[in-house]
């Protein structure tokens, strides 16, 4: 196992639409600090040609999912200025291309004003925190018919391909309520104007407060990575289940019990 060659290739199948053998397959060794190992060289390359991470998504933070994929406990991943744009007030018109298998997760974003520490309660989470939004992450399986380990998905860029953030709101107004509707609100997820699935706050990890607490948690453990900073944007991972997309489909949301827009988007 040449984890230099493992990068190369799944370097290679970025924005390509081309998949390949998931490595865990191949090598029954290869585990998660060989995974995070060709992360952090895949993030090298990809800033070699110019892109920039500018934050982190945390993907299978949603417990009720983990039996789906087999994958029973958080991952990370980069998230690019290339990789990352702003929804609009229109339903943003979105192409698939160079996406393998692609399937859409509504979420809950943060902007970092400071760093959260592992140990922190709700009252001092919120006050690490800029802005909050929703949005949409287009996450992609580079391994066929999403089959895969925890490993597998570390590797492949943390399954991210894109994310759209919608209006950013001020956490410093309002912050108490903040930290209390993060754990309680409810949200709708419709394709074509028909309800597909429904989903709450604590679906994860109890609430995306309590998911950053813990990619926190997790970083303070890792050597290799970097801590998270004041300026990163944080996704906290998908409240519903992830529905694959097609071209021609509009996606949308409602949410209640936080005030936060509705995203809306649509493939092409």
């Amino acid at each position: 196992m040449d984890l230099n060659d493992i990068a190369n290739e799944i370097f290679a199948v970025l924005e390509s639409g081309r998949q390949i053998a998931p490595f865990s397959t191949v090598y029954p060794d290869f585990g998660l600090s060989e995974a995070y190992w060709v992360a952090a060289a895949v993030r090298a390359e990809r800033e070699v040609r110019g892109e920039r991470p500018i934050g982190r998504k945390i993907g299978f933070t949603n417990r009720t999912i983990w039996a789906e994929y087999g994958v029973y406990a958080p991952i990370w991943g980069y998230v690019y200025d290339r990789t990352v744009r702003d929804l609009t007030s229109e339903p943003l018109e979105v192409s698939l291309s160079g996406l393998a298998e692609p399937r859409i997760e509504p979420e809950i974003v943060f902007g970092l004003a400071a760093p959260p520490a592992p140990d922190m309660d709700e009252a001092a989470l919120i006050r690490c925190i800029d802005w909050i939004a929703h949005g949409f992450e287009i996450v992609q399986s580079i391994f066929p018919n999403w089959s895969f380990r925890a490993p597998d998905t570390v590797a492949a860029y943390g399954l991210h391909g894109r994310l759209f953030i919608g209006p950013r709101h001020s956490a410093r107004l309002r912050r108490d309520d903040w930290a209390r509707e993060l754990s309680r609100f409810e949200i709708d997820l419709f394709r074509n104007g028909a309800r597909v699935d429904h989903g709450v706050a604590a679906n994860v990890l109890d609430g995306p407060l309590f998911a950053l607490r813990h990619l926190a948690e997790t970083l303070a453990q890792d050597r290799l990575s970097p801590p998270l900073s004041a300026g990163e944007i944080v996704t906290t991972g998908t409240l519903t289940r992830a529905f694959p997309v097609a071209a021609g489909e509009e996606w949308t949301t409602k949410l209640s019990g936080v005030p936060l827009e509705g995203a809306r988007i649509r493939f092409v």
